[in-house]
């Protein structure tokens, strides 16, 4: 098929309304596993069907868990308890899931029968290192190939070995050098399968999705602080099915939002939206730029908090992104370079390295895209900086999204700015996260076409 690109024209009014986002990617992740470790049928409602997503499920399918989807957005499963997954047929297939590869390698370790993880040639790409490394160290029999890119990491496909018959992982303190919700997660999830306690120390809190959930599911976890600790269930059905209505992706919102911050007089609201406090960095972020922003609770599910947000049109400001809030924008970044490319004076970002190790390298590329619509914009080994330009229309410009959704998005909300039509090439990859965004703008009134 001839992949599809975006033309976009410049915004020449307001955009209004509310919308929904897809559900939370990461928050999905952890439901389909902890639903096919239950003891009962489970159902999710507000299922968004980007391919990650389905690449957790169909995973789970292949070990042996049953699902039914509405294609609707209703995913029903029926757990098979934690001493119930199947070795599954052939390889396990991960796609472009990063959080499938790493988290399933968490759960699968903790298993009597052997599996194999493999995914496309650009997750192949990706550290794996980082959740092998403290698997192994509690006893996984799992090992990975060298990496091609990281000298010293490695990569997929994993290798893990069943463990003996009655075997068991064994308990783990582990120290993190850098916060990881991945690494933090696989163990974990490793951890319903141990002998002894799971006790993990990070510098900083990374998203606490996991320990959220397994909390709400009355699972023996603890958290204090920067330190979290599970103990393992004695009873393999300990895990309770539930029903969940899965709160909405913030960091999908974060290009809905910055659209609205930037077309003047807009006025736009995001529908049942993750406000998750480990996750919600970029309402912090849009505040700083000088971006009005009302956040108005609404519920939980699982423990997981979710409500509405309201941006409307600004004057922003230059401002300097570091620490623990870039830690908590990491996955917003892209749709802050949309801000700091229309903000007045300099956006200094650093603390967000972990973005160069992306593929392709999402600092270059971010660099990449704002130039093309005349911006300035300097990479540096941790971040960047954007010289914004407020003044005038951004230069129309053609660019490609290289595979990465989030670059996609960016592009397009900039073009939204243009003094004439852009082009987003390559923008299939809109489907892993966001499959509706092109409707969605143009539900808001932007001049969007998807053409192939």
């Amino acid at each position: 098929m001839t992949p599809a690109r975006l033309l976009v024209r410049p915004q020449k009014i307001a955009l209004k309304g509310s919308v929904p986002v897809p559900s939370d990617r990461s928050v999905t992740h952890r439901l389909l596993i902890l639903a096919a470790l239950s003891n009962g049928p489970c159902e999710l409602r507000g299922f968004a069907y980007g391919n990650d997503n389905l690449s957790t499920l169909r995973a789970l399918g292949a070990l042996g868990v049953r699902f039914e989807d509405d294609q609707k957005g209703t995913v029903r499963l029926r757990g098979v308890g934690l001493a119930g997954l199947k070795a599954s047929v052939g390889e396990i297939d991960c796609g472009h899931s990063l959080t499938s590869a790493r988290l399933l390698a968490g759960v699968l370790s903790g298993q009597s029968f052997g599996s194999r993880l493999v995914g496309s040639p650009r997750l192949a790409r990706r550290r794996m290192g980082p959740v092998v490394l403290p698997l192994q160290g509690r006893g996984a029999l799992i090992t990975g190939e060298a990496s091609p890119v990281h000298v010293g990491d490695l990569a997929l496909p994993l290798t893990i070995d069943g463990l003996q018959p009655k075997g068991r992982l064994a308990g783990i303190e582990y120290a993190m050098t850098a916060p990881n919700d991945h690494a933090k997660g696989a163990l974990l999830f490793s951890g319903l399968f141990a002998s002894g306690p799971t006790v993990i120390f990070e510098p900083v809190v990374s998203r606490d999705h996991t320990e959220r959930l397994m909390s709400e599911l009355s699972l023996p976890i603890q958290t204090a602080g920067s330190m979290v600790s599970l103990h393992p269930p004695a009873d393999p059905l300990a895990i309770r099915g539930f029903d969940v209505d899965v709160p909405g992706d913030i960091t999908a919102a974060s290009f809905v939002l910055a659209a609205a911050e930037l077309v003047s007089g807009s006025n736009v609201s995001t529908r049942r939206t993750g406000l998750n406090p480990t996750r919600a960095g970029i309402l912090e972020v849009l505040r700083a730029f000088g971006g009005r922003l009302t956040v108005t609770p609404k519920g939980d599910s699982l423990g997981e908090p979710w409500g509405e947000i309201n941006a409307v049109g600004s004057v922003l400001r230059g401002t300097k992104i570091s620490g623990e809030i870039a830690l908590r924008t990491l996955d917003e970044i892209p749709a802050v370079c949309a801000l700091a490319a229309r903000a007045h004076g300099v956006t200094e970002i650093s603390d967000v390295g972990e973005l160069r190790e992306e593929e392709p390298d999402r600092v270059a590329a971010l660099c990449d895209v704002l130039r093309a619509f005349g911006v300035q914009a300097t990479a540096r080994p941790d971040g960047l900086v954007i010289e914004g330009q407020p003044e005038r229309p951004l230069r129309a410009a053609r660019v490609a999204s290289g595979g990465d959704h989030r670059l996609a998005m960016t592009a397009a909300v900039l073009a939204l700015l243009a003094d004439g039509d852009s082009i987003v090439d390559d923008v299939d990859c809109l489907a892993v996260s966001f499959p509706r965004f092109a409707g969605t703008l143009r539900a808001l009134g932007a001049d969007v076409e998807v053409q192939r």
